[in-house]
């Protein structure tokens, strides 16, 4: 998508710190991060909402969420870590391009709004 922050990061039109790449999506430090370690998972194909995937995005997202804790080591996922996906405005979605959150290197608790 031609205005999609996190496109342009996918194709390399702008340049990020990638911490992990393969055919599927690319993992990139939060600059604003949310916990001692939150990395940002982005699918390298366009989409918002998960209720917008194909069957194929369907399983492209199940092959991330299965390689994320293949790399434990590398996301520093010891003692426990927290995906996020926020989907719309109110949830906190400030990309249209889904993504997941990956926190983790503290304790973390629950706060209800």
């Amino acid at each position: 998508m031609e205005d999609c922050l996190f496109c342009k990061f996918v194709s390399g039109e702008i340049a990020v710190n990638e911490v992990f790449e393969n055919e599927d999506f690319i993992v990139i430090r939060d600059i604003n991060p949310q916990a001692k370690n939150h990395f940002l998972v982005i699918p390298k194909k366009h989409f918002k909402y998960l209720a917008e995937m194909t069957e194929e995005d369907s399983a492209m997202l199940g092959r991330i969420l299965k390689t994320i804790p293949e790399l434990k080591e590398l996301l520093e996922l010891d003692g426990g870590y927290r995906l996020v996906i926020n989907q719309g405005d109110d949830a906190g979605q400030t990309v249209p391009h889904l993504h997941i959150h990956v926190l983790s290197g503290q304790k973390m608790g629950w706060q209800p709004a």
